[in-house]
């Protein structure tokens, strides 16, 4: 009786470590599509909610044309509505997380279509902390590439 109940608390156990982790990529993702809603929305304070920035924090953008930008984190939380997208809307695809306590890295696929139908395709990598019990992006790695 005792190997039992010992099995049925493992088990228990797992499960309840397996979906509370499940719960924390439900909410990394909804970060992740409301900080790409709100760039194409130019809402720069709900913007800015998406981001802490920390003293290591880097945002590096590689475009199609071999350019490479090293934009300064302090742009994601001080940004200009005119400088952000203007419409349109992105699709997440392909996550693969990991998380570790109160940091986590993301990867992920990005199709990005602007108002005037015009797409772009991105392979992202983004590196979040739980800042006050909240997941925030503290960093990010943007590949532009042209699909075959």
């Amino acid at each position: 009786m005792k190997w039992k109940l010992s099995f049925f608390l493992i088990i228990s156990i797992s499960i309840l470590g397996y979906s509370q982790k499940i719960d924390e990529s439900e909410l990394i993702k909804k970060l992740l599509e409301k900080e790409s809603a709100t760039w194409r929305a130019a809402d720069s304070k709900r913007h800015s909610e998406c981001w802490y920035i920390q003293p290591y924090s880097r945002i590096l953008v590689s475009t199609a044309d071999g350019t490479t930008i090293d934009v300064p984190p302090t742009a994601m939380i001080n940004t200009n509505p005119n400088s952000m997208g203007k419409g349109g809307y992105s699709l997440n695809t392909n996550y693969k997380i990991s998380i570790n306590g109160n940091t986590a890295w993301v990867s992920h696929d990005e199709e990005s279509t602007s108002s005037d139908g015009k797409k772009t395709f991105s392979y992202e990598i983004r590196m979040l902390e739980k800042i006050k019990g909240e997941w925030k992006l503290v960093g990010q790695s943007i590949h532009i590439y042209n699909p075959k």
